[in-house]
């Protein structure tokens, strides 16, 4: 049953966007190693417990590949940033790809203090996004904005 979910705004979070982008399509060799390197990299996230890493969406439109990530914390994800795992896609990267020009990625980082965001998640079958990320709270049809970040949730 479909129902309508918010999260919890009482904590700071991290909102990671990271992606690439094909340039060269018919450019296979050069951009595939990029695009397999990040379903190992999930993989870790989700299996190594109290990483800082919450959760995450992926979305595919086009040429184009963005995983949104949800973090504890900015120290959280630097340390992942600067691990085994992802030092050697990194490093993969510019070694091989990047001097193609077949394939761009790109990221952003923001810091988001508690209070300052909100979500809702309307007729979605199963938690997603911050709802999946912090633990969803199920809202009546009837809620507001303004109600819910009045209560704190």
């Amino acid at each position: 049953m479909n129902k309508r979910y918010t999260a919890p705004n009482d904590r700071d979070i991290v909102l990671f966007i990271i992606g690439m982008r094909i340039q060269q399509w018919w450019n296979i060799k050069a951009w595939w190693p990029v695009f397999t390197a990040m379903p190992p990299m999930m993989k870790e996230l989700y299996r190594e417990k109290d990483n800082g890493f919450l959760s995450h969406n992926a979305a595919w439109g086009g040429r184009t590949i963005v995983f949104t990530q949800y973090w504890e914390d900015i120290e959280s994800l630097h340390a992942y940033a600067h691990g085994k795992t992802h030092m050697k896609a990194w490093t993969h990267f510019y070694q091989k790809a990047a001097k193609t020009k077949a394939v761009g990625v790109f990221h952003e980082t923001y810091a988001i203090k508690a209070g300052s965001y909100e979500s809702i998640y309307a007729n979605i079958a199963r938690p997603l996004g911050l709802s999946r990320a912090l633990s969803p709270l199920e809202v009546s049809s009837s809620s507001t904005l303004k109600d819910r970040l009045r209560k704190g949730s």
